[in-house]
């Protein structure tokens, strides 16, 4: 099983990669920053026998992205399940944010998930089978303060990944849409909040493989997670 996963150099895609390492996938990483890891690639074939593939991809960039999936697809290597992790959250009120910042969240929070999915959902097609998972957030259906272009955006991806679920369920091809709140990972660190009150990226991670688990017949549509004390 081959799985490829955006955003792979740290928080959820990180985490996200040694649990389906775990299950002897083989991966297919990128990120802006991939090769600040390799001793934790290398790691990850040591412990479980699996092979890891690792590109430093801008996923803001439409042509990088296409140039990554034509690459990978060029070398043989069938997607058995995407996650479409890559994003970035600026704060900022709709009203007030700098010019440019829903573009740039739109770029890497929602294009780059759609322009790696069209390029890799043919392949799906043909051989009728694939999953993919879509990194979307409690600020898909909640808008609150200072969320600004980053809530536009995933409320766009979470637009996106039900648009693909009805396109694609007659192909035997999954969609999985993630709405996940607050995981306690690098981004969260020095904000001063205890750890505890945070989900952990481990629940997030479980879940995914677990859902991907499921069988031919059952889609998990969505997953819904939030820190047990309510959202941050």
């Amino acid at each position: 099983m081959n799985v490829l996963i955006t955003g792979a150099s740290r928080g959820l895609g990180k985490c996200i990669a040694e649990h389906f390492a775990a299950e002897g996938a083989n991966l297919i990483l990128c990120s802006r920053s991939m090769q600040q890891t390799i001793s934790w690639q290398q790691q990850l074939i040591n412990k479980h026998g699996i092979s890891v593939s690792a590109f430093d991809v801008d996923m803001r960039n439409e042509e990088k992205v296409k140039a990554f999936a034509g690459e990978i697809l060029a070398a043989g290597m069938n997607i058995d399940i995407l996650v479409n992790n890559a994003g970035s959250y600026v704060p900022g009120s709709v009203w007030n944010e700098p010019d440019g910042q829903l573009e740039e969240m739109l770029q890497v929070n929602l294009l780059s998930a759609y322009h790696l999915t069209r390029a890799i959902v043919p392949s799906m097609i043909a051989r009728q089978s694939g999953h993919i998972f879509n990194m979307a957030s409690i600020a898909s259906f909640m808008a609150y303060p200072n969320g600004g272009s980053y809530s536009i955006s995933k409320y766009a991806l979470a637009g996106f990944s039900k648009n693909l679920r009805e396109e694609l369920k007659t192909h035997q091809i999954k969609v999985t849409t993630i709405y996940p709140g607050a995981a306690y990972t690098p981004s969260w660190e020095g904000a001063g909040i205890p750890a505890e009150r945070f989900m952990k990226p481990d629940d997030v991670a479980n879940m995914i493989v677990a859902s991907s688990k499921l069988s031919l017949q059952a889609c998990v549509e969505e997953i819904i997670l939030r820190p047990q004390l309510g959202d941050i």
